[in-house]
């Protein structure tokens, strides 16, 4: 347990090192973008305003309101005690709405999206992955070819391809949006129906990427446990080789649980071009109209969400693996 506890200790110093380390520079970099986001805002309200004073007097309150008249490293303090607060302040490009508010209208869209395609690719690419080393020849090398030429597609050329084949030539499916232009969302059947025709393109979209690098990797695992000395050991104790393979593919699947936790950590933040491809209406469309408007809050409190959830995904898979690999037990006791 003392060797545990040093493992622990010593991952959990390394977790709240790099969270500062990502406080810091998500604070920063967004600042270091060109541009007054402020006088943008007061240019919006004083249209068709003559007097300088009256405009000057409008962005001087808003410059107050939004705290960048501020020295930085007061308003970095103010955005550290608003960030441990759970206030993110006004959004720049969308006020007077919150960042509180735009987020949480967005995020579900994200997560109702790409959970399930990661998911789902996940366990086909792993099933197909298997089945290529367990069973070789013509499967194996039909399969090879197009993993591989699927898994280095960008999520968004995967996005691309699919939006000109499916909607523009063949028109089976929308272009864009989450649902019809001309719907409110609502519990109806015909506003159910849109928003499952839209999601169709974008969610199968994530779903093949997936699919093609998961299979290479558990190929590729499964073919070098398949020869490993324990296997040849146990065939020639007469195990019987369904048991054998059980323990192959068990072994075979860390390094692919390890590429799950990681996509489901970088959920948020993954395959967020492919949204804005399809203008669908989660992060990345949130992301794109924040960096287009200067949005340091907005920009600030997406990203920081981001960073946090790969950090914390990173972080509880070290400790999982802690109990669960046989190998980092030994190196504990020792």
């Amino acid at each position: 347990m003392k060797g545990y506890r040093n493992y622990f200790l010593n991952k959990l110093l390394w977790f709240l090192v790099t969270l500062v380390a990502a406080f810091i520079l998500n604070f920063i970099l967004p600042r270091l973008m060109p541009g007054d986001p402020v006088a943008a805002i007061v240019s919006r309200l004083a249209q068709g305003m003559s007097n300088t004073s009256g405009v000057q007097a409008i962005y001087e309150q808003y410059a107050e309101q939004f705290g960048t008249n501020k020295p930085m490293l007061e308003q970095f303090v103010l955005y550290m005690r608003n960030v441990f607060q759970g206030d993110f302040g006004f959004s720049f490009s969308q006020y007077p709405r919150t960042v509180a508010d735009v987020i949480s209208s967005s995020i579900w869209w994200t997560v109702g999206l790409q959970f399930p395609a990661i998911i789902i690719g996940w366990l086909i690419g792993n099933t197909l992955g298997a089945l290529a080393a367990y069973r070789r020849g013509t499967f194996d090398k039909v399969l090879m070819p197009i993993s591989i030429f699927v898994s280095n597609l960008p999520a968004f050329g995967m996005a691309v391809i699919m939006l000109v084949i499916f909607a523009v030539t063949l028109r089976w499916f929308p272009t864009s949006g989450g649902y019809g232009f001309d719907l409110i969302p609502n519990f109806s059947w015909k506003f159910i129906w849109s928003v499952f025709i839209h999601y169709q393109l974008p969610f199968w979209s994530i779903v093949l990427i997936t699919i093609g690098g998961q299979a290479i990797g558990m190929r590729s695992m499964s073919i070098y446990e398949l020869n490993a000395d324990y296997v040849k050991y146990s065939r020639l104790l007469g195990i019987k080789d369904r048991k054998i393979v059980g323990y192959v593919f068990r072994n075979a699947m860390l390094p692919q649980i390890t590429g799950l936790a990681l996509s489901i950590g970088t959920m948020v933040g993954g395959a967020l071009v492919a949204e804005i491809i399809f203008s669908y209406p989660g992060l990345g469309s949130t992301i794109l109209t924040a960096v287009l408007g200067q949005d340091y809050p907005l920009i600030s409190a997406t990203t920081l969400i981001i960073t946090l959830m790969v950090l914390l995904a990173n972080f509880l898979l070290e400790i999982a693996y802690g109990f669960l690999d046989p190998r980092i037990k030994a190196a504990q006791a020792d």
